[in-house]
């Protein structure tokens, strides 16, 4: 018996992504306003066995998030404006990978660190310090969310967020995938990016807790090292909330996530809805089709975002 497959996505420019079980559907409205459906397979790597081992599961997941995304952000900039598209070689993907990475590591771990690093001689204990660094950390992390959705394009981006959002509730609720029903939808879902990475900082406080104050270099290394490791931890917990999420305890775990996500989605139009249904339809249509012929392969929670 297969695993239940959770569909999951993320918006884009001028549309949305959406990844199924053996394929990816990317719905972008070109300049003249019609929507261009591109689908491309789901890479080996990203499905099989290996998805369905806890913490390793995770990491892939948080490979996949950043590798297909940017793809997808590359894709539908270009068809968004009738560029000819050319595919992204793979040593130009993996930098920008790497500088994205570079920079949310610099941004949301490093300079908390530093930071505190710099006022411990008013911090006395060890665990209020690694407090003080993870309270700082969710802080710049909301004011860094909060700036960039004044930008006109992010909000944009944030309407197709919320169209995802309202189209995987839909489908997942059993209703039919018709704008007029979709649109009664919520913009938020448990499975967000959002609420992943806000669990992530969570996470990322108790961990640190246990390590206590250890040299500056030790430190920066250690937010480095186990970024990994805290991820899969942060997949595995926004996974099992989602699975309980009818739970009290559930509820009350996921409630901030769930809060936050009212950052970085916005109430989409018929058109951010169009774009996300099309995507939905497209990937839901290739797995029956794949389903059909016998080829599905098994595949855990696609994180949403």
């Amino acid at each position: 018996m297969k695993e239940k497959f959770y569909y999951g996505g993320q918006a884009v420019i001028e549309g949305v992504m959406m990844r199924g079980r053996t394929n990816i559907a990317i719905s972008v409205y070109r300049p003249d306003g019609t929507l261009d459906i591109h689908q491309q397979p789901v890479p080996n790597i990203y499905k099989g066995a290996a998805r369905r081992i806890p913490l390793l599961r995770g990491i892939l997941v948080f490979a996949e998030a950043l590798t297909v995304g940017i793809q997808s952000l590359f894709h539908s900039a270009q068809v968004s404006s009738l560029e000819e598209e050319e595919s992204v070689p793979a040593i130009m993907l993996w930098g920008i990978v790497a500088a994205s990475l570079a920079f949310a590591v610099g941004l949301f771990f490093i300079t908390p660190l530093l930071i505190t690093r710099y006022l411990d001689i008013y911090i006395s204990s060890d665990l209020a310090s690694n407090l003080f660094e993870g309270v700082l950390r969710i802080f710049i992390f909301i004011a860094y969310l909060v700036i960039i959705g004044h930008f006109p394009d992010i909000k944009r981006i944030y309407r197709y967020h919320g169209a995802e959002h309202k189209v995987i509730n839909a489908y997942e609720a059993g209703c039919s995938l018709t704008e007029a029903e979709v649109q009664a939808y919520s913009t938020a879902h448990i499975r967000c990016g959002t609420s992943f990475i806000f669990a992530v900082m969570v996470i990322t406080i108790l961990i640190f807790a246990l390590l206590g104050r250890p040299s500056i270099w030790f430190s920066i290394l250690s937010r480095i090292a186990f970024l990994p490791l805290i991820a899969a931890i942060g997949y595995e917990v926004t996974r099992l909330g989602a699975r309980y999420s009818r739970s009290k305890a559930a509820k009350i775990l996921l409630a901030p996530g769930l809060l936050l996500q009212s950052l970085t989605t916005k109430e989409p139009g018929n058109r951010q809805l169009r774009a996300a249904i099309s995507a939905l339809k497209a990937v839901i249509e290739a797995d029956n089709q794949s389903s059909l012929a016998g080829t599905y392969t098994e595949s855990s929670v696609s994180n949403s975002r």
